[in-house]
């Protein structure tokens, strides 16, 4: 294998290229280092003789073109992508341009360098496009999302990623492309930015600040490790059938208020100075079109691609907590960025 990962410099995509660069394998990350990218997190694979790095714009596409050449990977993992609902709430236009039109030129650009490439080479090529579960919306009590529910987005940050799975989709039926789309749930670990609800709470908790809950705190998330997710990945691109979709779920639903209790349990036992950290707890105004409730089947990808989601829960939020409580530096660092104010109330969408 040799890989390129777009939005390498961001939270899933620096872990996937720790991943790959760890078992050798020849890395190419692209990244425009926006507000979510940083450097930092490749501080692992900057020194590897199996990566580059590339800080580009994934809607250059002359620029991905003359990289694909130069790097000449068999398998491309797109997933630079605005991937926070909230800001795509106040800033559609943003959600719209990265993730559709950046998708389009990556599909473009992939394409261009797939079609001269020998026989062998083009059968081996994969263009791995990273979605999510939330281009299905929200999941009615008792049902699961498979990789047959009907997309039915909610926010622009959903729209933007179901009209990018359309145009991949679209690449695959009408100029041949080998495809695979990868829908994860939602995420937790090291180094994911802080305008995520885990690295919020646990960051906020430490500071003695609220925890602000959305409403009633009764929607539902189904929650993954980034270690099973980028497993995940890279089952997809190795041992998928092109044209496929497949669900990665670690079965893991909870409540928001559910996670937020557990998380403050668990910072109760890290800094018990701090105890009880449910008390910090407060509940603020809803987001607008905010989904009720995710909830997927992964059997798909456990049957066909031998993966299944193997980190405890319990145990990967006790690591994540060690991990920010033991990197002060890059929560500073990131927090240069943003200062964790409330997004996706709709006041200055455009």
């Amino acid at each position: 294998m040799r890989a390129m990962v777009t939005g390498g410099a961001g939270f899933i995509g620096s872990a996937l290229v720790d991943s790959l660069v760890a078992d050798g394998v020849p890395t190419a990350t692209v990244d425009a280092l926006t507000y979510a990218g940083s450097i930092s997190n490749l501080a692992g694979a900057m020194g590897s003789a199996h990566h580059i790095f590339a800080e580009t714009d994934v809607r250059d596409q002359q620029a991905v073109e003359t990289l694909l050449e130069t790097h000449k990977p068999n398998v491309v993992f797109h997933l630079a992508a605005e991937t926070h609902v909230d800001r795509s709430i106040d800033a559609p236009r943003q959600a719209l341009e990265t993730n559709i039109e950046g998708t389009y030129a990556m599909l473009a650009a992939a394409t261009s360098y797939w079609s001269g490439l020998e026989d062998a080479a083009r059968a081996a090529f994969r263009f791995v496009q990273v979605s999510s579960d939330e281009v299905f919306g929200s999941a009615a009590d008792g049902l699961l999302f498979r990789e047959t529910s009907r997309y039915n987005p909610n926010s622009p940050y959903a729209a933007s990623k179901a009209s990018a799975d359309y145009l991949v989709r679209t690449w695959s039926m009408t100029f041949g492309l080998p495809v695979l789309v990868a829908h994860g749930c939602n995420t937790y670990g090291p180094r994911q930015f802080p305008e995520k609800l885990v690295p919020l709470m646990i960051l906020n908790g430490t500071e003695g600040n609220h925890l602000p809950i959305y409403g009633s705190g009764t929607q539902v998330r189904d929650w993954m490790h980034v270690d099973d997710h980028v497993r995940g990945l890279r089952a997809v691109a190795s041992r998928g059938a092109l044209g496929e979709s497949y669900l990665l779920s670690a079965c893991n639903p909870l409540m928001n208020i559910e996670l937020v209790d557990r998380l403050c349990a668990t910072l109760d036992g890290a800094r018990p100075d701090g105890a009880p950290h449910a008390a910090l707890i407060s509940h603020v105004d809803d987001r607008p079109g905010h989904d009720a409730r995710y909830a997927a089947d992964p059997s798909k990808a456990e049957h066909d691609l031998g993966w299944r989601a193997e980190v405890d829960f319990e145990e990967g939020l006790a690591d994540t907590v060690r991990w920010y409580l033991a990197n002060g530096d890059w929560c500073a660092q990131v927090q240069e960025r943003y200062q964790r104010e409330r997004l996706g109330l709709a006041r200055a969408a455009q």
